[in-house]
């Protein structure tokens, strides 16, 4: 039992640690899938459970001033997003073919790092539409293809920075 306990520990850190990407592994919410994986229970046990029972007798709320605070920073931050991707990349050295990892920390591997690192975060703060959603007795917008793409996007832009950014 000990010996596989041990293999267990082990395999762990090397996943978590050594196969990393170890520009990131520092940056919060990237050094353990722990935090990302609560994030993300949270989430489905409110789409779930807590929000629809909280709503259940309530009137929907108005919720209209924050939606438009809330669509204008995503518009902002998205946009912003965009150019960093073009003028970090796309249009200047990067080309449709795939594009091997630059671990350096070279300015531009470095630029192109947080921009994964701000899209992680992006992900998880777009969340928020399917809590809004429940707020405001959406129940029908809240399908699982909706729920399954907001936790598999907050998923998959974890491994992206955690490993390729």
């Amino acid at each position: 039992m000990a010996n596989l306990t041990r293999a267990m520990i082990n395999g762990y850190k090397y996943l978590i640690e050594d196969l990393s990407d170890p520009r990131t592994s520092s940056w919060p919410l990237l050094g353990s899938p722990f935090p990302a994986l609560g994030i993300l229970t949270a989430y489905l046990y409110f789409v779930n459970r807590i929000g629809p029972s909280l709503m259940a007798n309530r009137p929907a709320m108005n919720l209209r001033t924050v939606l438009i605070i809330y669509n204008i920073f995503q518009v902002v931050v998205s946009t912003w997003l965009f150019y960093e991707c073009l003028d970090g990349a796309w249009l200047w050295d990067y080309d449709l073919r795939c594009q091997p990892v630059d671990y350096s920390a070279s300015p531009k591997a470095l630029r192109m790092a947080r921009g994964c690192y701000c899209y992680f975060i992006l992900k998880i703060i777009e969340l928020l539409d399917t809590v809004f959603f429940i707020l405001r007795k959406k129940f029908n917008q809240v399908s699982f293809l909706h729920v399954y793409h907001h936790t598999g996007m907050v998923a998959l832009a974890w491994g992206g920075t955690k490993y390729l950014a």
